[in-house]
């Protein structure tokens, strides 16, 4: 049966599409893999640490991706898209981008760092907590590696890296659970996996036959490349407040407890955005590649995969609704049984989310960074004023209902707002109301 099935896709796809389609099968069968194991392990440890440690962890995750924007001053999305296009340049490519980030990983380490010891003086455990998470980004130039084989659709070998760390972190998590180890210990885990993922690829891409003694870097390329990135940093920063700040503000402006609950259920939300970034880094290499033949072929690709991206978030959405609570304190216990109604509220960003994700490829492939950088700013300011509204009299309920807000304002609204992006807005438009109503893109 399954060789009629793989002979049967041979005939049907061109080789493009047979290497995508099989790429999306490898990397849905890892994460599925990866998720049925996450599950009991993050309701294991949710259960162990108990709503405040819990809280506590998740605010210093949520507080170390403050600075992480400033990694986009080389934008691994304008990476891919000059492997994808130039492989022959990767030394060139992969060098340049090294050093960047590497300088980068540095600042963003000494700014983390001071910021938590201004706002925290006084909480010794957090300042720790965000110190150790913070580690990892001195390695951050290293990761080009994985753009490289994204781009080349070679996905099996960041497929079996992720697996063999993710099944050794995994049992050494359950040893500290078995031990009864401390918060700070779960901390120090989450930084050795993090920087452990980098040099597995390091060693894997020396074994592929590449060489990272070859890079080497240019500054012409460099200044490029910051150039269009630039606008990014600020895009992104924007995308991480109105994507994070909301536990950070949860934590300031609450506590612990009310943080925890509310990770809980953003934790269960951000599950299966799994399922669409694979779909869509598969694909994007085609769509890419389809601008080049005609506008006409770029956009019916682009519009196939909002279509796809659409189903697939009222697959997961409409039922999560209604069994949400059920279904949170199965993962985590009674006590979190209060996240259970902001779950059912926050699931529906996927939306925007997943769609979103489409969009990033068309902005690259415009280079609209500018559009990027004004709506996720435009989100971000709504985020964070609701949630200046809503945080002192819903709480964690509050939080969702002003993330879901924001995220529909800037990733949808915003399109129909600048004319070069209502192709786009059309699109998704057209997706969302799952191809019932269709639009002339022009």
């Amino acid at each position: 049966m399954l060789q009629k099935i793989t002979r049967t896709l041979q005939e049907k796809l061109q080789p493009d599409q047979r290497k995508a389609f099989f790429n999306i099968i490898l990397l849905l069968g890892e994460r599925v893999f990866r998720m049925g194991i996450a599950f009991i392990m993050l309701a294991w440890v949710a259960r162990y640490l108990g709503v405040k440690e819990f809280g506590e962890l998740n605010y210093a995750l949520a507080f170390c991706e403050i600075f992480s924007p400033l990694f986009e001053i080389a934008s691994s999305q304008f990476i891919f898209r000059d492997l994808v296009t130039y492989p022959d340049l990767k030394s060139e490519i992969l060098g340049t981008y090294f050093w960047i980030k590497t300088i980068t990983g540095v600042v963003v380490f000494i700014l983390t760092a001071i910021t938590i010891l201004v706002l925290q003086p006084d909480n010794i455990l957090t300042i720790k907590l965000v110190v150790i998470l913070s580690i990892p980004s001195f390695l951050r130039g290293f990761s080009g590696i994985e753009c490289w084989f994204k781009s080349q659709l070679e996905m099996k070998y960041t497929v079996f890296i992720r697996n063999g760390l993710f099944i050794l972190v995994t049992l050494t998590r359950i040893f500290l659970l078995k031990i009864q180890a401390p918060l700070i210990a779960f901390a120090w885990l989450v930084m050795i996996e993090n920087s452990l993922n980098i040099v597995a690829l390091i060693i894997t891409y020396k074994i592929t036959g590449n060489d990272i003694f070859a890079w080497k870097a240019k500054w012409k390329r460099a200044k490029q490349l910051m150039k269009i990135s630039f606008p990014l940093i600020f895009a992104s920063l924007s995308i991480v407040i109105y994507m994070r700040i909301d536990q950070v503000m949860l934590g300031q402006l609450s506590d612990s407890k009310t943080v925890g609950i509310y990770s809980a259920a953003v934790r269960l939300s951000e599950l299966w955005p799994f399922t669409s970034t694979i779909i869509v880094q598969s694909i994007a290499p085609s769509i890419i590649a389809a601008k080049k033949v005609s506008e006409e072929l770029y956009y019916q690709k682009l519009q196939k995969l909002s279509n796809s991206q659409a189903l697939l978030v009222y697959c997961i959405a409409i039922p999560m609704t209604f069994l949400a609570t059920p279904f949170t304190v199965l993962i985590f216990g009674e006590e979190y049984a209060l996240a259970g109604p902001i779950l059912a509220v926050h699931i529906w960003s996927s939306m925007f989310g997943f769609l979103g994700y489409v969009k990033d490829i068309w902005i690259t492939t415009e280079e609209l960074t500018g559009f990027a950088f004004v709506f996720s700013t435009a989100g971000a300011a709504m985020n964070v004023i609701l949630n200046f509204w809503l945080i002192p009299k819903y709480q964690g309920m509050g939080a969702a209902i002003a993330t879901v807000i924001s995220y529909g304002f800037a990733d949808y609204v915003m399109c129909f707002l600048y004319p070069p992006a209502r192709k786009f807005g059309k699109i998704m438009t057209q997706a969302m109301m799952l191809n019932l109503v269709k639009f002339n893109v022009k």
